[in-house]
């Protein structure tokens, strides 16, 4: 298991991004709600480019949505669906993770 960062490091209401292991182009974000964390793959499941427009900024402005840099593609934080743009019916791919002792961990393949 590869250790992401501290449950805490995550604002809540905010977003944290993570490089990819390998060096590659994607990697993993996680999304914070209260209560709900999710750890999402950083690719639009449309063209398979990263979603933050910035550093750490995946959500619309209001932040109720995580928002596609390239085509504006809005997605549900709680399951990834697509809401809204090109990708409709299909969702990003969600990330199992643990919390242990307060660090949130993934398989070492996780966002590869």
């Amino acid at each position: 298991m590869r250790t992401l960062c501290r449950a805490g490091d995550i604002p809540d209401g905010g977003t944290l991004g993570f490089r990819a292991a390998n060096g590659g182009l994607t990697g993993l974000f996680a999304v914070r709600q209260g209560a709900l964390t999710m750890i999402y793959i950083n690719a639009c499941p449309h063209l398979g480019v990263p979603l933050d427009w910035a550093p750490d900024r995946f959500l619309s402005t209001d932040g109720s949505r995580i928002v596609c840099s390239m085509h504006g593609a809005e997605f549900d934080i709680a399951t990834g669906a697509c809401l809204r743009g090109p990708c409709i019916g299909d969702s990003l791919e969600s990330v199992a993770f643990t919390i242990d002792d307060g660090d949130i961990k993934v398989s070492e393949a996780a966002g590869l």
